[in-house]
């Protein structure tokens, strides 16, 4: 949740603000992990961060260990999937701040960085925390990205998603009701939270 949101807060920015005319494939392409099916989406990291790509070369000179089958292939993996979750409240809730603050703090002499931190941020509140809510449950429910880019190693990538499928398959039954129940839980209280924050949890893009 720490990496999306210092990940997504720039991108939400820009989104918001930027006149660019084709910003829409920049919002299309954060937006794909929504349609795009897990597997698909994970087989795609999975060659992006491999030992034969710049990224996964780069990781291993610098490491020594791979990135796939690794808690920083699966961070990685987790990340992409998750940014619109984040991006999307985000950007909605800097849309709603009025721009003629906005252009009067800077008529005032206040830097874009000083603008963000004492003027948007404040006023954002609300769509932050339910970025941050909704990214932080949703890296929680993740199975098939997770499963294809970090595998299922004891210890280092099992999620709870994963864990439950392992029970099902042992046929433990009792184990795999108890963490279901759990995260069953644990999504309701998003939910509750989220709603209480405000009426409408999805919220379109920005307006052009």
């Amino acid at each position: 949740m720490v990496v999306l949101v210092a990940l997504g807060m720039p991108i939400a920015y820009w989104i918001a603000f930027s006149k660019w005319r084709w910003k829409f494939l920049v919002e299309a392409v954060v937006a794909l992990p929504l349609v795009l099916p897990p597997t698909v989406l994970g087989f795609y990291i999975l060659l992006a961060i491999g030992p034969r790509s710049p990224l996964g070369k780069f990781y291993e000179g610098a490491t020594g260990s791979l990135l796939p089958f690794s808690f920083a292939g699966l961070l990685v993996a987790s990340v992409l999937y998750s940014l619109p979750f984040a991006v999307q409240p985000f950007a909605a809730a800097f849309a709603t701040v009025d721009r003629r603050l906005v252009e009067a703090s800077w008529c005032l002499g206040a830097s874009g960085a000083r603008t963000f931190a004492r003027l948007i941020v404040p006023l954002s509140v609300q769509g932050i925390v339910t970025g941050m809510i909704l990214s932080f449950a949703h890296t929680l429910g993740e199975f098939g990205v997770v499963l294809m880019v970090g595998g299922n190693l004891p210890g280092v990538t099992r999620t709870v998603s994963i864990s439950i499928y392992d029970n099902v398959q042992a046929l433990n039954y009792q184990a795999a009701f108890q963490t279901s129940l759990l995260l069953l839980g644990v999504s309701f209280a998003v939910l509750v939270v989220t709603y209480s924050l405000q009426k409408t949890v999805w919220a379109a893009w920005p307006a052009k």
